[in-house]
């Protein structure tokens, strides 16, 4: 069993394309010998957002603090809040927005890209 601290995870910025202040901590992953799911952690700050994008994948999100946008595959915006869940279908696109003032912060759980 590994137990990691959370708070002790260095957040590191998003480099994809189109990300616009969003930073990731890698929760659950290589480093912890997860080699069929990773676990992470996005912070997106005001005004910021994900890219409108799609994964061969699926995904389920938790809403960790706060409010933001959860752009569907038709570019319709929700607004999403803590407490609430959400599951991406594989090859759906989407896009989380943070037009709000406060950090907007969610979990995601994927399995392995590579595998």
């Amino acid at each position: 069993m590994k137990i990691n601290n959370n708070e002790e995870i260095i957040a590191a910025p998003v480099e994809m394309e189109g990300a616009k202040n969003v930073k990731m901590k890698m929760l659950i992953g290589p480093a912890d010998q997860s080699d069929n799911i990773f676990m992470r952690h996005f912070i997106i700050a005001p005004g910021g957002n994900t890219p409108f994008h799609q994964h061969n994948y699926e995904h389920v999100i938790k809403i960790e603090s706060n409010r933001g946008i959860a752009v569907d595959e038709n570019g319709i915006g929700h607004e999403v809040k803590k407490g609430q869940s959400l599951f991406v279908k594989p090859n759906e696109k989407h896009q989380f927005r943070n037009p709000f003032g406060e950090d907007f912060e969610f979990t995601c759980i994927i399995p392995n890209p590579e595998k």
